[in-house]
């Protein structure tokens, strides 16, 4: 850049107006709990104005509630995932239902299949998935879908019962067909720090190749930490390293992946950052 007081003056008022969404983390989660006010004052510090908090069961979600209250640009989500779909969830998805319908939760998620750890309850996992559908539909609240190894019958349970609405593939790790089968149906890409970790070559490719208007970022905090950070614990600041990593493979800057994956962001959850 020109060694001009003016241009760096204007570069440094621009970083600071622009902001970053982190579209997925684990706030209450235990590992982030005890020291999740400081883990939200080094997000500010970062830049990060919006971190969407997704609860997965009754203590997350209670907690999660009470922090949205002290921290309003911290938003909640809840579902069972499917991790642990099956007849001991049933009380939780009551308790998200009813945050649902009385307008806490910005969406429902995250819900779907995986079939890598949990091959044997393929059945059970569609029934809550399909649970989770109808609620998002009646509620009119976006999808944010966890998926392994089970697209197929993914796209099958959503093209049959939440056609033509939005949703999200959270933390995204697939091949390039079932990236295209997410963008096709107008759903959003979610890339999180895996996309950093040097063995991911295959996973880039899937970057380089989808749109930048379809896909958001995002830390699956506590987990996944990128490439610099690996081993330790994961939190929202982190999110910087991802944008980077995507505006490397597209040769953009990273404050254009900012301003448009934090678009996307608004346009799919409806929150506002003004």
């Amino acid at each position: 850049m020109p060694n001009s007081p003016f241009l760096k003056g204007f570069v440094y008022i621009f970083l600071a107006m622009t902001i970053l969404i982190d579209s997925h983390a684990h706030l209450t989660a235990p590992e982030l709990l005890p020291d999740v006010e400081a883990i939200l004052e080094r997000a500010k510090q970062k830049n990060i104005r919006i971190i969407v908090n997704i609860c997965t069961d009754v203590i997350s979600l209670e907690t999660g509630l009470l922090l949205h209250e002290r921290h309003p640009w911290v938003y909640t989500t809840a579902a069972v995932t499917p991790h642990d779909a099956g007849t001991s969830s049933e009380k939780f998805f009551s308790f998200v239902e009813k945050m649902a319908r009385e307008g806490k939760l910005i969406a429902i998620g995250e819900t779907g299949l995986d079939y890598y750890y949990r091959p044997e309850a393929i059945e059970v996992q569609k029934q809550s998935l399909l649970q989770h559908l109808h609620l998002a539909r009646e509620c009119q609240l976006p999808v944010i879908f966890h998926c392994r190894d089970a697209f197929a019958d993914l796209f099958a349970c959503a093209d049959e019962h939440y056609a033509d609405l939005p949703a999200v593939l959270h933390c995204f790790t697939g091949t390039l067909s079932e990236a295209k089968g997410v963008i096709s149906r107008g759903w959003y890409l979610s890339f999180s720090g895996i996309i950093t970790f040097k063995n991911a070559n295959v996973l880039r490719e899937v970057v380089r190749e989808m749109p930048l208007q379809q896909i958001l970022i995002e830390t699956d905090a506590p987990y996944l930490a990128p490439q610099t950070k690996r081993g330790k614990r994961n939190e929202s600041s982190y999110i910087w390293e991802t944008a980077e990593c995507i505006a490397r493979i597209k040769g953009i800057s990273v404050e254009k992946v900012m301003a448009e994956t934090s678009k996307n962001a608004e346009d799919f959850f409806r929150f506002s950052t003004q």
